[in-house]
């Protein structure tokens, strides 16, 4: 197969420019997802990479081979986040001036730490994409060195390097899964990965919400999309890369999607079971063993590929994904406006073993008749069957459950 612009050597020779650069990130054990799948799981850590993420490899590759020249004209970027922080990262560590579009809303945290590695933050539309078109536009503007997130042969180079770690580190890989936004990382690991073991699955993975991949290898060429909201910012790419594109085609396995709910158990699962903090792009491949634990031959790596996330949002993520695990439930109950009658509620949901994490009570409203009151109720359960139990016991008691 002859797959133009890069190849597998690019990935060899990038791998000795980092070796001084980033550190060989773990890989893990995972005993819950070893029993999920019924085969053995491993996490690639590259949460734990400098930056915060795998972005680091191909964004240091890049300005890396600048010349001098073109070093001195400074770079531009744009970015939801981490490959902001790579670039940022690199071109400190190089001498380059970085500038960097991100789009408006970005991650507070991954705005701060661009700005902490030396780079000018730009806000620019609400996409990556428009942000992409901004920083172009820079580029043409100033001679300032447009580095690519995705489409360009050494970020590709570079993020291929985590495919050889991968293999070094577990020889009997049968399968790698790993998230997709633009394509550069998975387009780079399976051509590394398939070089020396073309046995190997690779799978890629995309937010539902964002999923430009599937409809553009049904078409045989990229599509564009409109992204809609995700969680999963670091892969909310309207359009594949093209030359990602072109070796994704003909390299990885497959391409799946996954909801909200299985990206927030995911976060859920990494943060309680491995004690690893992920963002929610990272963990788009242990969403994906979630949602069909019988689909990949193991052994198993899911890559973690970032770990920068904001911690309010992290707050709101663990919500939802004990909800999306039947750990938490929110409804309004409906009581008799007298002494003693919230106290007993109260009471009877301590006696059903139920946390309660938020209560508002309401007396008076248009929907209230002047003898009734409503509580809003946000509890913790221990599981699906915890919340069955709860809910079944309230409503023989003649409670009134309103659910909205």
């Amino acid at each position: 197969m002859d797959v133009p612009q890069v190849t597998y050597d690019d990935v060899v020779a990038a791998r000795k420019l980092l070796t001084d650069v980033i550190v060989q990130t773990p890989v893990i054990h995972s005993r819950v997802l070893s029993e999920i799948v019924g085969g053995p799981v491993h996490l690639k850590c590259e949460n734990l990479q400098r930056a915060g993420s795998f972005k680091v490899r191909g964004a240091y590759v890049r300005i890396a081979r600048l010349s001098e020249e073109e070093r001195a004209r400074g770079v531009v970027a744009a970015s939801a986040g981490n490959h902001a922080q790579g670039v940022a990262f690199g071109s400190g560590l190089l001498g380059a001036k970085s500038t960097v579009y991100m789009p408006e809303g970005a991650p507070l945290p991954k705005v701060e730490a661009t700005r902490g590695y030396g780079a000018e933050v730009i806000f620019a539309g609400h996409t990556v994409d428009m942000a992409l078109q901004e920083a172009k536009a820079h580029a043409a503007e100033t001679g300032a060195i447009f580095i690519h997130p995705f489409d360009h042969p050494d970020v590709i180079a570079g993020q291929g390097t985590l495919g050889l770690e991968i293999l070094e580190q577990l020889p009997e890989t049968g399968t790698i899964v790993l998230a997709i936004g633009g394509g550069g990382l998975a387009a780079g690991v399976a051509l590394a990965v398939k070089q020396l073991r073309p046995g190997v699955r690779i799978v890629g993975v995309q937010a539902e919400r964002a999923a430009a991949y599937p409809e553009s290898l049904a078409a045989g060429h990229p599509v564009m999309v409109e992204p809609a909201a995700t969680m999963a910012d670091g892969i909310a790419v309207g359009r594949p890369g093209d030359l990602p594109f072109e070796l994704i085609h003909y390299l990885v396995d497959q391409v799946v999607t996954v909801s909200e709910e299985s990206l927030s158990r995911a976060l859920l699962l990494c943060l309680e079971r491995a004690k690893l903090v992920v963002e929610p792009a990272g963990v788009a491949g242990v969403a994906a063993l979630l949602d069909q634990p019988h689909a990949f031959d193991a052994p198993v790596v899911a890559v973690l590929s970032g770990g920068n996330i904001d911690p309010l949002l992290l707050a709101k993520l663990l919500r939802h994904g004990l909800a999306a695990a039947g750990r938490y439930l929110a409804f309004r109950i409906r009581l008799q406006d007298r002494p003693g009658a919230l106290a007993a509620l109260l009471g009877r949901l301590a006696e059903l073993r139920a946390n309660v994490l938020e209560i508002v009570h309401e007396r008076v409203g248009a929907r209230l008749h002047l003898d009734e009151a409503e509580v809003l109720l946000q509890l913790e359960t221990r599981g699906p069957a915890h919340c069955d139990e709860v809910l079944g016991a309230l409503r023989r008691e003649g409670y009134k459950l309103i659910f909205s």
